[in-house]
């Protein structure tokens, strides 16, 4: 994951087969306080443990990722997750996956 100023959109997968999504600087922190921490972690989230990042992209501002978590709360499950397939690059020789970055 990129450098320390960047700011995330991240989707959970809930072990209801629902979907979170969120903003963080710290994606690995953010997932193990909706995963272990009660206090940290969303209500919803919480609620449906165990939960798994499933999806990330990234953006310069706090700002920009606001939107796009708005912007895919929005959409309904079948398109979140045409959006999210749409959005990752896989390379298929060595297996590896990746998300487009924004701005």
């Amino acid at each position: 994951m990129p450098g320390n100023n960047s700011w995330y959109m991240y989707v959970l997968h809930c072990h209801d087969k629902s979907y979170y999504c969120g903003i963080t600087t710290n994606i690995k922190r953010r997932v193990e306080e909706h995963n272990w921490d009660k206090k940290r972690a969303s209500k919803y989230a919480w609620s449906r443990r165990p939960v798994t990042m499933i999806y990330y992209e990234t953006y310069a501002t706090r700002s920009a990722a606001s939107i796009a978590e708005c912007t895919f709360k929005k959409l309904s499950k079948s398109q979140k997750l045409d959006y999210m397939l749409k959005s990752v690059n896989i390379n298929f020789e060595t297996g590896s996956a990746s998300t487009r970055a924004k701005k």
